[in-house]
């Protein structure tokens, strides 16, 4: 059977897929790491957040133009909008901190503090009579 899925389609299917696997790693991942996927997911205008704010953007776009056209009704353009908008302000409101998440990103790891067990020495250790 011939899959009919448009391939921009399947891009956005594996791009959710991805999404996925990211919040897997993030779970994960240390606290630097953790910045590290932060500050490359919250970036404004190359991160994750940045170009689904443009990508709702480019949605309301279409929904307008269909709206105009009575192909679509008005309210999914005005959700698109607001979807947008609400993005933007999030990106607004997130961006006062990203500098402290890139901070912590490039920090480097503190240095264990524990003191290493003894090795057990080679000549038989363990109990003596």
């Amino acid at each position: 059977m011939t899959d009919l899925t448009s391939y921009p389609a399947r891009l956005a299917g594996d791009i959710a897929g991805l999404l996925d696997t990211l919040n897997e790693h993030l779970i994960q991942a240390t606290p630097q790491e953790a910045a590290q996927i932060l500050a490359k997911v919250l970036d404004g205008e190359d991160g994750v957040l940045g170009r689904m704010t443009v990508l709702m953007i480019t949605g309301s776009h279409f929904a307008k133009d269909l709206s105009m056209r009575d192909l679509l009704p008005p309210e999914v353009w005005l959700a698109l909008g607001r979807a947008a908008n609400e993005l933007h302000d999030i990106g607004l409101d997130i961006d006062e901190h990203t500098d402290t998440i890139s901070a912590l990103a490039i920090r480097p790891s503190p240095v264990s503090t524990t003191v290493p067990k003894p090795a057990a020495s080679a000549t038989g250790g363990g109990r003596h009579r």
